[in-house]
């Protein structure tokens, strides 16, 4: 059965949303992103780009499995990341992206789970769990910023990871602890991104005080956080979330990753 272990993932961040990191010998990959600074369109204006990954496709060795919160948005997946999938076995998005991506892309809804066999024996389980990327209900959420999906990863003798996508809700992260909780590795996306013409600017993705909260929700050993630098909509970054989680009694959690 799943256990907890008070030993700490290896995880290593690139910038925006892109975390790599091995569980049961398998390679994840987070929503790659790896072009260059500049601006990126969108259907509303732009992204920008303020700084580059702190590394290139090449460098990161092999990846098993691209876990893709979705693929709507050129934060979390861009040109290079979509080049990327191509050389992928796997990957896991949302299942609108599944669709869209084709080839080896998965889509996953809420709750479905797939298994995955490890390199010596034994499998890993992702599971999709909820995300919602804005501050209201779903439902309102979805025909503005889309699809997204979060996963939980479990295996025999393997700690619980959690991996939250672009979510914006508590009641979200509340769902994954009731079935999963408490998680040994939280990957919580933060940064509080926000655009003044959408939701009257409030956060899409978790801001840092929300980021603390739900670490304490999981009762997480561990939160190495993402998707909180390298661009411009985002708008609170690594002392915003340093502060938060001193002022929640929680800085001993906070594991701010191997950089490149």
């Amino acid at each position: 059965m799943t256990g907890t272990t008070s030993e700490r993932l290896a995880v290593r961040v690139f910038g925006g949303p892109t975390a790599l990191f091995e569980y049961g010998g398998l390679r994840f990959l987070t929503d790659p992103t790896f072009d260059a600074p500049g601006d990126y369109p969108l259907p509303r204006g732009n992204l920008t780009k303020t700084a580059p990954s702190a590394a290139a496709p090449a460098d990161l060795g092999r990846v098993d499995v691209v876990l893709l919160s979705h693929d709507e948005h050129p934060d979390n997946l861009d040109h290079a990341g979509r080049a990327l999938l191509a050389d992928v076995p796997l990957t896991l998005t949302t299942p609108g992206g599944g669709q869209r991506l084709g080839g080896q892309a998965k889509g996953l809804a809420d709750w479905e789970s797939v298994r995955l066999d490890r390199p010596d024996g034994g499998t890993v389980t992702v599971t999709g769990v909820p995300a919602i990327h804005g501050p209201l209900a779903r439902d309102a959420v979805e025909p503005i910023t889309g699809q997204v999906v979060g996963f939980v990863l479990t295996g025999d003798g393997l700690p619980t990871v959690y991996v939250s996508g672009d979510n914006a809700s508590l009641d979200a992260v509340r769902q994954v602890a009731e079935r999963f909780g408490p998680v040994d590795t939280a990957v919580l996306f933060a940064g509080a991104p926000r655009f003044p013409v959408l939701f009257d600017g409030a956060a899409l993705v978790l801001d840092s005080a929300q980021a603390a909260e739900a670490a304490a929700i999981l009762g997480a050993r561990q939160v190495v956080p993402v998707h909180y630098d390298s661009w411009a909509h985002f708008t609170e970054g690594r002392d915003d979330l340093v502060a938060a989680f001193t002022a929640a009694g929680l800085l001993d959690r906070l594991d701010l990753g191997d950089r490149g």
